[in-house]
């Protein structure tokens, strides 16, 4: 059997962390690129979004390196993309294909069906070791966001524009070799250190842009042209408001082990959005309400033909919060020139916004 999965940010490099411990083949899709989006696009429907565009483009070089076992994210909860491992099978089989299809649905079975779908993979590993390689795997992953936090900071502030992106790189690299919590441990600590070492600007004053919308789009950064890189050579100090650590903590687990933050953007979203309407635009209105004040701005990611970012985009206007919103559609048609152009002109409104504040509040 050798598995492959569809790219989303980094979560592939404790996916292969937790493969090898099990004795499981993965087999990784070349990096997104622009052959992965053509392929995807060629045999997509076409009003289909981007992330399944993408996610089939990454089955289709899997394929062709040999993978005979797909795994995809399925079910209620996911709003169009919980069907699309269904549909993706069959544009696969129709294309002439030989593999099987294995889905796991998140917001069912969480991380029961996830164990599960090890143990199967793993042609029944014991569970005790099914737990403790998903323990490591979800360490690793915590370890990658608490280091790319960090590089988000200091990529606004550096005076050698990609030194940060650079060091995160090596950072990856040396992650994925992690082979126990000690050594994880130590990569981290290393690399944050290696981080605050970069030299700054030492009147560094950036703006704040919180990355708020549709999950893929913001972890995926292939998918979004790199926007957070991009602000970062503008000196913005960029704020995800989702890490792979955190979706993953939020899709896996009950209540009890995390969903409270969730149910605070819930609650900021209510006077404007009172329920959910799938995918994650409940939580683009909540954040942007439970953000107001600490970011200077927001930019919302969104695919093409996206409802439930459709239905927040429409909200916002109707937001008393004062906070500045760029929307960004994401599709294969979006030039980068154009998004480059829209967020000089967001990030130039948002200096001379804050501006304007401290010589008010100075004349005061």
């Amino acid at each position: 059997m050798r598995v492959s999965l569809p790219h989303m940010g980094n979560i592939h490099i404790p996916l292969k962390t937790a493969f090898q411990e099990l004795g499981v083949e993965m087999v990784v899709p070349p990096p997104n690129s622009r052959r992965t989006l053509s392929l995807g696009a060629k045999y997509s429907p076409e009003s289909v979004c981007i992330p399944f565009k993408i996610t089939l483009g990454n089955f289709i070089e899997a394929l062709e390196m040999g993978a005979d076992t797909l795994v995809m994210a399925a079910g209620p909860g996911l709003c169009r993309f919980g069907y699309y491992a269904k549909l993706q099978e069959q544009v696969l089989k129709d294309m002439g294909y030989d593999f099987q299809m294995i889905t796991t649905e998140l917001f069912e079975s969480k991380i029961v069906g996830v164990a599960k779908l090890l143990k199967r993979l793993s042609n029944n590993a014991p569970m005790p070791k099914i737990v403790g390689t998903l323990r490591f795997g979800l360490a690793k992953l915590g370890a990658m966001d608490e280091v790319e936090r960090v590089v988000h900071q200091v990529r606004a502030v550096e005076l050698e524009k990609g030194t940060a992106t650079s060091v995160f790189r090596e950072c990856l690299v040396a992650m994925e070799a992690a082979s126990d919590y000690a050594a994880l441990n130590c990569v981290k600590a290393s690399y944050i250190q290696k981080l605050r070492d970069v030299a700054a600007d030492p009147e560094g004053n950036p703006v704040k842009v919180g990355i708020i919308g549709e999950f893929y789009v913001v972890l995926e950064p292939f998918s979004n042209m790199d926007v957070e890189v991009e602000l970062g050579k503008m000196g913005v100090e960029v704020h995800r408001t989702t890490f792979v650590s955190e979706w993953t903590k939020f899709s896996l687990f009950l209540n009890a082990f995390g969903m409270s933050e969730k149910e605070k953007i819930h609650q900021a979203a209510l006077p404007y959005l009172a329920r959910d309407v799938g995918g994650d635009g409940w939580e683009t209105i909540g954040e942007i309400v439970l953000h107001t004040g600490q970011y200077d701005g927001m930019v919302h990611l969104a695919p093409f033909t996206c409802m439930p970012e459709v239905i927040a985009q429409n909200i916002m206007p109707s937001i008393k919060e004062d906070m500045p919103v760029l929307t960004l559609i994401c599709d294969e048609q979006m030039g980068k020139a154009g998004m480059m152009t829209r967020l000089e002109a967001f990030v130039d409104l948002l200096r001379r916004r804050r501006n304007a504040r401290v010589a008010a509040g100075r004349l005061r």
